[in-house]
């Protein structure tokens, strides 16, 4: 038995990182059969949010506004830049308390196997805001993964000759995890003990 808005429903859930078939089945009858009003609910949320957000003109992460709060906030530190590889990531180093600078998001990472070269991470838009006269330290948050450091040697080298002080988060972070699933006070210890 095959019905179209159930097969539809099924298909968009499995597109969410880690949604198999079965976790999306699941999913789908759990919302029809016991929470019609969550689901009515989670489809208003996703329409307003892919209606209204949009990136920052600044530093590329979400907002609803031209300006994210964070880069429109005058008592953040304007001489620190906190390169990030997704919103994800910044969130993390946010509730980390630890940062009070501003951020750049790349919204993604080098990754040659899949045609991401510098120019699809908007490196010109990065390397033109850290070098605005104000920028005196580029932080390089991006993962411990290969491609995360990848990403950040190649934009550590570039930042470096227009003689910008670059450092890069301590290892407290382990190797090959993404951020956003580090603990508060890893991250905070290597924000802290960065080099």
């Amino acid at each position: 038995m095959s019905e179209p808005a159930l097969d539809g429903l099924i298909e968009a859930l499995r597109r969410l990182p880690g949604v198999g078939q079965k976790s999306a089945q699941r999913m789908a009858f759990h919302l029809l059969q016991h929470d019609r009003d969550g689901a009515d609910r989670l489809a208003r949320a996703l329409l307003q949010a892919t209606t209204s957000m949009r990136h920052c003109s600044r530093c590329h992460t979400f907002t609803q506004a031209e300006v994210c709060s964070t880069c429109a906030d005058a008592g953040r530190d304007a001489r620190l830049l906190c390169v990030v590889e997704t919103p994800a990531d910044q969130a993390a180093l946010e509730r980390s308390g630890s940062y009070r600078g501003q951020y750049f998001v790349l919204m993604g990472r080098l990754s040659p196997l899949d045609g991401i070269g510098v120019q699809a991470l908007e490196a010109r838009q990065l390397l033109d805001r850290a070098a605005d006269g104000v920028v005196e330290e580029v932080i390089l948050a991006t993962g411990f993964t290969a491609e995360g450091e990848a990403t950040a040697h190649a934009l550590g080298e570039a930042l470096r000759v227009r003689g910008l002080r670059v450092t890069r988060l301590a290892r407290g972070v382990p190797a090959g995890s993404e951020l956003e699933y580090v603990d508060l006070g890893t991250i905070a210890h290597a924000l802290v003990d960065r080099r």
